[in-house]
């Protein structure tokens, strides 16, 4: 619960912040600076010139959380915008607004925050214009750079951008590691500021004490090279932009605006899971008619393959047969799901793809697929074909034959695509995945898609920065370690924890296609590997990990005669409202949220390798009724290695006021379904 302050306290926080700038020398006079403060009067962001070079510094509460920090950006052959600065003016402004998301974790958003924008000019000939926009919201702050019209500046090259964070202390920090050929599929890796030796991908999480959370990222990402963090001493990280393969990190022109670059920043981990400043840097939707992008669950030709039970390419065991898509196109109607994906039906899986994409055609089915037939059959009976554009990161040829492809897949009724970008040699063979390219590339698919009014699901994407907003049909992506990894993966799979770091890291920035639902996990088929996790986990994880888009991905065979499939058929993929009960990242975390189109609630918790006890209120819950609660616990004897299957499913009726107990197996979980009484 966030705190208001009087009138009385903000002017005091906003003395003691200019007392600790004149203490630690970085402001240089009232000519020279400019600060702005967040709606509820806690955030304070400070501009300063030092030395002519531009600075920010942010508190929290009267305490600083980021301490002095350059900002610049160099390009090249020109006058760089790193230093050497005048301030022209500043300009304040405040913004609110409530907005609806068509779908979303939330369906109402506060968007409120206070503006400041710093006009600069550098000392020299040529282009000298140089705009700085900070935003100050109540659960962080964001700046970006601003290029105006102006002689001299039409189109330029950024070769770096100098944008510091400077950190008050050797926080300890949940970090990827950037510029590795499996793009973000990596664990997250837990230690002190200071140690981190290797360049790292964002959001990055901090932990700065027992009330701060800070979660560095981006927002907007729209023109640009994607922004990874590298360690520059002490304290300090540093924006490293992820270069073309000619060295330049973005070609542009004039005007021009960079990504925002984000801090968000709580009282709880639980606050960075309901802060949703990210998609509030982000422009409003520009589709004029959404009606057609919905939400959904399916199952799919998928898990099969990853166990080695059929195969993509062709075969005696093809999966992606007309035959079989019509038994998951069953199964799914019979269970109310609105969707089969199917991977390995289109002409160029037999080829050395995963080096080269080349080979892919993306309106040629297998012969032993008929899509009328399928997408035929599963209208009569109430579902939806996914199709499936596995490039091998081929761009050129893909780029060549997407709009055929897209419109091929809208003529047959397909409306969502899953698409896949597997080379470790990168796009092209050359081209990082996070570039500009890459960026370029993701968004080109994006609104071609939106043409032929497709939704996305889009693995080995460019990270998640809020552009579902703006493109309401860019549905969800992968872009971290999923349950694939537990199949084949050489270390065995994901560790219990990975699910517990994932809301705190990775699911900031979005959604994300982590496809649970592994009822079967000891997996016979693959001896060296299993799921890390206990049955009732894999239940909680639809509500803990969020998509808009959720599979079930175990073969259908697996959920029959398992009572534990009915929460699956119940948890929905839309949701009114969510709320992060409790947490500590690598530990558990709780999470609760409400359908969107009822007023059920469904609470999932998940914790690592440690059992534990995890006492929650229901103070979510309607106090003017009470609820049916089907809870899907851990068995007395349930361990994730050990017993993964043990599972309780118990019935009782609770109300608002009461608390509950969650009692998880080691790698364990636990899922309810709250459901008003009649």
């Amino acid at each position: 619960m966030k705190k208001t302050f009087e009138h009385g306290q903000r002017v005091l926080f906003a003395v003691s912040f200019i007392l600790v700038l004149l203490i630690s020398g970085c402001g240089s006079g009232p000519q020279n600076s400019g600060e702005v403060t967040s709606p509820d009067g806690r955030m304070f962001l400070v501009f300063n010139l030092k030395n002519d070079s531009a600075c920010y510094a942010v508190f929290r509460d009267g305490n600083p959380v980021i301490n002095n920090s350059q900002l610049g950006i160099s390009l090249d052959e020109m006058v760089d915008f790193a230093g050497n600065f005048t301030i022209d003016g500043f300009e304040t402004s405040s913004f609110s607004e409530t907005w609806e998301q068509p779908w979303g974790e939330k369906r109402e958003i506060l968007n409120e925050y206070n503006e400041l924008v710093v006009h600069l000019s550098v000392k020299e000939s040529g282009p000298e214009k140089l705009d700085i926009v900070f935003r100050v919201f109540d659960d962080g702050v964001a700046f970006r750079y601003v290029f105006p019209e102006q002689e001299g500046l039409k189109e330029f090259k950024i070769m770096d951008e100098l944008t510091e964070f400077n950190f008050t202390a050797n926080h300890d920090v949940w970090w990827q590691p950037a510029y590795r050929p499996d793009r973000y599929e990596y664990l997250y890796n837990k230690s002190r500021l200071q140690e981190v030796a290797d360049t790292m991908h964002t959001p990055l999480t901090i932990e700065a004490g027992d009330d701060l959370y800070i979660s560095v990222h981006e927002a907007a990402l729209t023109d640009y090279a994607s922004m990874t963090l590298f360690h520059k001493g002490s304290n300090k990280l540093e924006c490293d932009l992820v270069p073309w393969s000619d060295g330049v990190k973005v070609y542009a022109e004039a005007p021009f605006s960079t990504p925002w670059r984000t801090i968000q920043i709580g009282e709880t981990s639980g606050d960075l899971i309901e802060s949703y400043m990210i998609l509030n840097l982000n422009e409003p939707n520009c589709l004029e008619d959404v009606s057609w992008i919905k939400p959904a669950k399916y199952v799919g030709i998928w898990w099969e393959m990853h166990i080695n039970k059929s195969t993509w390419g062709q075969g005696p065991n093809h999966g992606a047969t007309t035959a079989n898509v019509k038994k998951y196109i069953d199964f799914a109607a019979e269970n109310n799901f609105g969707g089969v994906l199917v991977e390995g039906w289109n002409l160029g899986w037999d080829t050395d793809w995963w080096n080269d994409g080349n080979g892919f055609n993306f309106t040629t089915p297998y012969p032993d697929f008929d899509i009328k037939e399928i997408t035929d059959y599963a209208a009569c009976r109430g579902v939806e074909l996914v199709g499936h554009h596995e490039t091998g990161c081929a761009v050129e040829n893909y780029e060549a034959q997407m709009e055929d492809a897209y419109a091929f897949y809208e003529k047959y009724g397909v409306n969502y695509i899953k698409s896949g970008y597997v080379n470790p040699r990168g796009m092209n063979s050359k081209e990082w995945h996070h570039s500009q390219f890459g960026v370029r590339h993701y968004r080109k698919a994006l609104e071609t898609a939106a043409k032929h009014q497709i939704m996305l699901d889009v693995h080995e994407p460019i990270k998640a920065t809020g552009i579902r907003r703006t493109y309401p049909n860019m549905m969800t992506r992968e872009g971290s370690r999923g349950m694939e990894f537990n199949a084949w993966g050489p270390d065995g799979g994901n560790p219990p924890e990975h699910e517990t770091i994932l809301p705190f890291t990775r699911l900031l920035g979005g959604p994300m296609d982590f496809t649970p639902g592994i009822f079967n996990i000891a997996l016979p088929e693959n001896p060296n590997n299993q799921v890390n996790t206990t049955l009732a986990k894999q239940l909680a994880l639809y509500v803990v990990i969020y998509s808009p888009l959720q599979m079930a991905a175990d073969l259908p065979a697996n959920y029959e005669e398992q009572p534990a499939f009915q929460f699956i058929r119940d948890v929905p993929v839309d949701w009114e409202d969510t709320r992060g009960l409790n947490g500590e990242i690598g530990e558990y975390v709780t999470i609760v949220r409400q359908d969107r189109n009822s007023e059920d609630w469904f609470l999932g918790s998940i914790t690592n390798e440690q059992e534990r006890s995890l006492t929650v209120s229901l103070d979510f819950l309607d106090p003017d009724t009470k609820y049916k609660a089907v809870t899907y616990k851990d068995g007395a004897e349930a361990h994730y290695k050990d017993n993964p299957l043990d599972i309780r499913i118990e019935e009782k009726e609770v109300a608002a006021g009461m608390s509950i107990t969650l009692h998880l197996a080691a790698g364990g979980g636990q899922a309810v379904h709250f459901s008003k009484l009649k």
